[in-house]
């Protein structure tokens, strides 16, 4: 089947905490209910052996929609710099990727950048959700960065 690839979001919310922080903090499955508004929960957490969120810890993401349940994954993490996701969920496929850059005031520039991969039947859907996707994402960002002040 053919697919499309769509990047959904490209948002960029300071954070007053250093990169090491904030990397640890988001690549914690574990912490994701607390600032990921669209969560009621994550099951199934399986660490890789070093710490929450390295490569190769899964998880699956419970939704707000029912049923609606991905399987993530970790598939990059270079603390305190970058760290990747992926999530799968029948058709869909979702890449969240995170940055993070230093402040001169101490604190952290936090980069989000998510992607959807389609069948391209579906690429206007895709498409759609550009436009609330970033608020989202941006927002729950903002929810993270209060947690870390």
């Amino acid at each position: 089947m053919r697919t499309v690839t769509v990047r959904v979001a490209d948002v960029t919310v300071a954070v007053g905490a250093p990169a090491a922080a904030v990397h640890a903090y988001l690549a914690d499955p574990d912490n994701r209910p607390a600032w990921q508004s669209s969560l009621r929960r994550v099951d199934a957490v399986v660490e890789a052996g070093g710490p929450p969120g390295d490569v190769g810890t899964t998880w699956t993401d419970v939704t707000l929609v029912p049923g609606v349940r991905p399987r993530m994954r970790v598939v990059e993490s270079e603390p305190p710099h970058r760290w990747v996701e992926v999530g799968e969920w029948w058709w869909v496929r979702a890449t969240l990727t995170m940055t993070y850059a230093p402040r001169p005031d101490g604190g952290t520039d936090a980069r989000a950048v998510a992607e959807l991969v389609v069948p391209l039947p579906a690429a206007p859907l895709a498409h759609a959700l550009r436009l609330p996707t970033p608020l989202a994402l941006a927002a729950d960002l903002r929810a993270a960065a209060r947690v870390l002040g």
